[in-house]
Formats: structure tokens, C-alpha cells, sequence
């Protein structure tokens, strides 16, 4: 079985400030997107598909360490309209039992043994699933800007990403999403409607998300402590 990457990045990302797209943001020398797709580059995938917002010029021309693996292709409005857009584009070369990650542009701090790690517990799973982190802090669930009850944390996760699942599966559970009229935030929740239980797997808890501006910072501080440990 084939391992195929998806990585939507047609967002505009904004609410880290500014008028750049996150994806676009300088990084540890770089760019968010140049850092995620280069690490993503050292997986043995067929291919990484990434879909952009059709007006996008900038990414494909951007310089990575794999170009040959990379494939540009235009995304849509909402995240599961990109991955759908990802699995079309290699409709024609993958196998319905053919796994595909999906992964956030903007998680450039994602590692590579995390996403080794996923794929060797998911191996015989005829689903998938995705990195998590279990909730550490007391959750609470508001109703304006007022406390209206404390949520129990003990089943809780906080879903990250890769999030890994057959071909087959990824591609059904989307199209009905979307025939559905229901907006997905991920594509376990997807995977989810029809049914299905994915897999958790416990990563490291400094595969940040860029969402906010300090988020950048903390982003150069994982990464520059992932290479003095070598990671």
C-alpha cells in the first residue's frame, strides 16, 4: 500500500495579523509552508499534494527540498474542500487501500517520528487515525463570557494532526459531508459520520498550530530545540 500526503493550503490564515496568509509568514530562515512541506519531504510518500487558493503564485514558487515530490493543484473554500481537491488530483494512481496523511500547513514543528510512529500503530487498522493530546487543563464550557459548567477531562483530546486514513474511506466520508450540507473542521469527524472509531495517538506536544501572532515565535523556539536535539 501507498502512502500519499495532503496538505491543504488554500486558507488565508489571517488571524495572525497582517495581510500575508500564515502559510506565508517567515520562519527559522523560511517560510511556515517551505518549513512544513520540507519535513513532510523526508516521509516515503508518493507524492505531496497541496492544494492553494487559485489565485495563489507564490507557493509553487517558493524553493523546497523535494520539489519532484510536490504537486500543486487548486483547493477550495473550506478545508474539506481541498483535501477533496488533494484526492482528486491522484484519483487516477491511488488505491481505495492506499493511505493518505493529511497534515496543516501551518504545524511545521510536526515530527517525523511522530508521523513514523502513527503510521506503525495504524498499520493493520482498516480505518486510521490521527495525533492527539490527551487535555491537561480544567475544561470549561462558556455561554458568553460566563462559566455556565466545568466539562469533564478525562476522555478528552485535543485532535492534531497528521491525521491518517485509506484512500477509500477519506474520499467517501467527504463526499458525504458535503452532500450533507455539514461543514467538517477535520477529517476524523468525517470519518466519524459514517461510523467509524479512528485511532488516538498520543504526539508530542509541540506540534503547534500557528493560529496567533506569538504563536510564530513559539514556532522558532520548538524548532531550534528540536535541531540542537537532533530531531
Amino acid at each position: 500500500m501507498s502512502l500519499w500526503c495532503v496538505v491543504p493550503a488554500a486558507g488565508r490564515g489571517l488571524r495572525v495579523g497582517g495581510d500575508l496568509p500564515k502559510q506565508f509568514l517567515p520562519l527559522n530562515g523560511s517560510t511556515v509552508m517551505q518549513c512544513t512541506l520540507d519535513r513532510l519531504c523526508l516521509l516515503p510518500a508518493e507524492a505531496v499534494i497541496v492544494p492553494v487558493a487559485a489565485d495563489d503564485a507564490r507557493a509553487a514558487a517558493l524553493s523546497y527540498r523535494d520539489p519532484s515530490l510536490l504537486r500543486f493543484v487548486t483547493g477550495g473554500a473550506e478545508r474539506a474542500d481541498s483535501v477533496l481537491a488533494g484526492l482528486e488530483a491522484i484519483a487516477n494512481q491511488a488505491e481505495d487501500t492506499d493511505w493518505v496523511l493529511v497534515h496543516d500547513v501551518a504545524r511545521p514543528c510536526v515530527r517525523i517520528e511522530d508521523i513514523e510512529h502513527l503510521l506503525s500503530v495504524i498499520a493493520e487498522h482498516p480505518v486510521g487515525g490521527l495525533l492527539a493530546n490527551r487535555v491537561r487543563d480544567t475544561m470549561k464550557r462558556g455561554q458568553g463570557d460566563e462559566v455556565a459548567a466545568t466539562v469533564p477531562r478525562d476522555d478528552l483530546w485535543h485532535a492534531l494532526t497528521p491525521q491518517v486514513f485509506r484512500y477509500g474511506l477519506l474520499r467517501r466520508a467527504l463526499l458525504a459531508a458535503q452532500a450533507d450540507g455539514v461543514t467538517v473542521t477535520d477529517e476524523a469527524q468525517a470519518v466519524e459520520r459514517l461510523g467509524e472509531r479512528p485511532l488516538l495517538v498520543e504526539g508530542a506536544r509541540d506540534n503547534l498550530k500557528i493560529t496567533w501572532p506569538e504563536d510564530l515565535g513559539i514556532a522558532e523556539a520548538f524548532l531550534r530545540l528540536q535541531e540542537e536535539a537532533g530531531l
